[in-house]
């Protein structure tokens, strides 16, 4: 049971290991993905000023057919809006290119990071499955004794023994220790404490169903009753 427990923890303990890979990957993923964005938006802006100065180009060539000096000074006023126009498209692309060179360090340091993690996890992944591996081959061997041992009990108390151990989903045995059960920690009547001291047939806990068995040599009914006796604890009291 400890080994079956040990070996369904190790998946566990692998997610857990991988926890800050993980993290570290989809902080990349998304760096990437920002700078990505920053790139398109920075050559969207490019593509804007390129056909603001195409337009700027085509405003100045008119200049030479005005002919009053109103429309010259019309010409100029849209000129001078036209270059603030293309400022704000320049400030635009410099503040595009300021956040792609921050988002692309952010990805170089993720990388390196990322690096460093797969290492590490790849060791932690070695050391895990090499413990799956030693947990296995002690499980078989431990399934083998124990296949051997249940041969020798008889089918009517194994098949007792399985039952009890399946409906509890751990040991089916318990120890009485100071006329205690060791399973429920609960005292038990001193009646129950010689049957089990005798050994004379297997009896089970009236509180936790558990079999019982004595802890050292069997003893005669009197001194077992006497031994029961002794306990300062009530029947069923918790230790």
């Amino acid at each position: 049971m400890e080994i079956s427990d040990a070996r369904r923890k190790i998946p566990e303990l692998l997610h857990t290991a991988e926890a800050p890979l993980r993290d570290t990957s989809n902080t990349l993923n998304e760096t990437k993905t920002a700078a990505e964005a920053a790139a398109k938006e920075r050559r969207s802006h490019e593509k804007d000023l390129e056909a603001h100065e195409a337009q700027t180009e085509k405003m100045k060539s008119h200049a030479a057919s005005l002919k009053t000096n109103k429309e010259y000074q019309a010409h100029l006023f849209e000129l001078d809006l036209a270059n603030k126009k293309r400022g704000d498209f320049e400030e635009k692309i410099l503040v595009c290119m300021d956040k792609i060179d921050q988002l692309q360090r952010t990805v170089k340091e993720a990388e390196g990071k990322k690096k460093a993690l797969e290492g590490a996890f790849a060791q932690e992944k070695q050391v895990l499955d090499e413990q799956d591996r030693t947990l296995a081959v002690e499980l078989s061997q431990v399934e083998a004794l124990y296949r051997e041992a249940a041969a020798r009990v008889e089918k009517s108390l194994l098949d007792r023994y399985t039952q009890i151990k399946a409906s509890r989903k751990d040991q089916a045995l318990a120890a009485v220790r100071d006329g205690i059960c060791t399973g429920c920690r609960l005292q038990i009547p001193p009646q129950l404490i010689a049957q089990v001291k005798r050994s004379d047939d297997l009896h089970v806990c009236p509180y936790c169903r558990r079999m019982l068995y004595w802890e050292g040599e069997p003893a005669t009914e009197a001194s077992s009753v006497s031994g029961a006796k002794s306990s300062d604890l009530e029947i069923g009291e918790s230790v």
